[in-house]
């Protein structure tokens, strides 16, 4: 590849990662259904129709969103899981690993939980696996952690504990100004939940 057409590659892969941090923010401010194609272009900048370049249609940007978001979050607890130790030293990786997800990507969350109905039924099945092999990575350890716990505890222990570190969206304005004392409040808080006497 000559260096002009790796410019090139470099920008539309740039301008294509614009997109879709315009896109979590304005559908985090009016909704999926609430924001046409040219306002997401003239936020960035470009034309509606020079959006298509990018995108095949408004729906495709959502499923690029939602999709990214949780392929990188399967990635990332997966990658925690393999960096090895007990289950108590991955747990606390895999706490810290979302947290900082959730309290940069606010955004996308509050998409997440509004807007994830409206992908297409293979857009939805695909972000649903992915998310569910996510949980999965943490209801692994939380057996590894507690041996006897039923998978069905485990996941829905772990989905409790998301919920607490998603509220990111609502509370974050009203927390602490100080981003470390943010984070460590909610992973205090997320790791308290998680060994919680269940029994």
């Amino acid at each position: 590849m000559t260096d002009a057409a790796a410019g090139r590659s470099q920008a539309k892969q740039d301008r294509r990662a614009l997109l879709l941090r315009e896109a979590a923010r304005m559908y985090a401010l009016h909704g999926f259904h609430g924001v046409p194609m040219e306002d997401l272009g003239a936020a960035c900048g470009i034309s509606g129709p020079a959006v298509y370049r990018h995108f095949p249609g408004k729906s495709a940007v959502l499923a690029a969103l939602l999709g990214e978001a949780s392929r990188h979050l399967l990635d990332g607890g997966r990658a925690a899981a393999a960096a090895g130790g007990g289950a108590a030293i991955v747990l606390r990786r895999l706490v810290s690993f979302h947290t900082d997800f959730a309290l940069g990507h606010p955004d996308v969350i509050r998409v997440q939980e509004r807007d994830l109905a409206a992908l297409s039924p293979a857009d939805g099945q695909l972000v649903r696996g992915l998310q569910r092999a996510y949980l999965g990575v943490w209801a692994e350890q939380l057996v590894r952690l507690r041996p006897g716990t039923e998978p069905t505890e485990a996941y829905f222990q772990t989905q409790a504990v998301f919920g607490l570190i998603n509220s990111t969206p609502h509370s974050v304005h009203r927390g602490p100004a100080d981003p470390a004392l943010r984070k460590r409040l909610l992973e205090g808080m997320a790791w308290a939940a998680l060994c919680a006497p269940v029994r």
